[in-house]
């Protein structure tokens, strides 16, 4: 039998202190035959509310046009003020694939919830990240820039009419940034020093914007509650720049200063493959493949069985 095709979407939804609404929000994720609700969150500093689901593409499609029709209903953009940028209710809906799926077809299924939330609601979609129909619009920053309160004024340049949807901001909902993406590594590499210059130089060594590896941002940092310095990883694409390769590169950067690593944390979910990447490469797999993961056969045998 054919597995199941799942895809994650994370979205932010920019209510994060009225809890009610939010509940109502998400509960367009519960109980849908196809789709599960892993987590939500809401943080009210910066007013903002992020779920976190995998489904079905349909069953997604049916649910995420269900939430944003909610949204809409209950969030005015016109009240709101927190400390994240944001250009409308539903602020950002990426898709990214999961299993059996391709970045193409969380793409399909990013410009199908567009198309018909868009015809639903009359409310405008930008396409971002890798489903941006031009170079420009791919950067969620570059669609949030001016944020909800330049959202009119930058609609009229012809350079920023949204993909779908009315060429104007929804008189109370704004704009939301939708499309496919790889799903994001949240990475973090403990040093034994707590010079903050240190985990900063090596910062600049990883990440793609100074020239290092590409799909990957990086920042020096001291957390908060600790002492010792931390080089802070976000990996955009594992499948492109691998999780091992980073952590290698930031060890060897480390001993240039007379540094080591302690320990290294991910901070969420990550993908199993970025695990069996870095199994492979340290314990010098040859012909590994997925399928002798104890519990991956489970799982594909269980959705065999339903």
């Amino acid at each position: 039998m054919q597995k199941k095709t799942l895809i994650q979407s994370i979205p932010n939804f920019s209510e994060g202190r009225d809890l009610k609404k939010v509940e109502h929000i998400v509960d367009a994720f519960r109980g849908i035959p196809g789709l599960r609700l892993l987590d939500y969150s809401s943080d009210p500093d910066h007013n903002r509310s992020v779920a976190v689901v995998v489904g079905e593409p349909q069953a997604m499609k049916a649910a995420m046009v269900d939430a944003i029709g909610r949204s809409i209903d209950l969030i005015d953009m016109n009240m709101h003020e927190g400390k994240h940028p944001r250009i409308g209710c539903v602020d950002v809906i990426p898709f990214i694939p999961v299993r059996g799926a391709s970045l193409q077809d969380a793409d399909l299924l990013a410009k199908e919830v567009a198309q018909c939330a868009s015809e639903k609601y009359n409310f405008p979609f930008y396409l971002y990240e890798a489903s941006a129909s031009a170079p420009h619009r791919a950067s969620l920053s570059g669609i949030r820039e001016g944020q909800y309160e330049g959202l009119a004024k930058k609609m009229k340049d012809p350079l920023w009419r949204p993909d779908y949807g009315p060429a104007a901001p929804h008189p109370t909902g704004g704009a939301a940034a939708i499309g496919a993406r790889m799903p994001i590594v949240y990475y973090n590499i403990n040093l034994d020093t707590s010079n903050l210059e240190t985990a900063r130089s090596i910062a600049r060594r990883i990440r793609g914007s100074d020239g290092g590896y590409r799909f990957v941002k990086a920042m020096g940092i001291v957390p908060e509650g600790r002492t010792n310095a931390q080089v802070s990883v976000n990996l955009t694409d594992y499948s492109r720049t691998s999780l091992y390769t980073v952590f290698e590169t930031v060890r060897m950067e480390a001993a240039r200063y007379g540094a080591r690593v302690t320990s290294s944390e991910v901070v969420g979910y990550l993908p199993l493959q970025a695990l069996v990447d870095s199994a492979e490469y340290y314990l010098q797999l040859e012909d590994f493949s997925t399928d002798q993961i104890l519990e991956y056969d489970i799982w594909n045998r269980e959705d065999d069985d339903r």
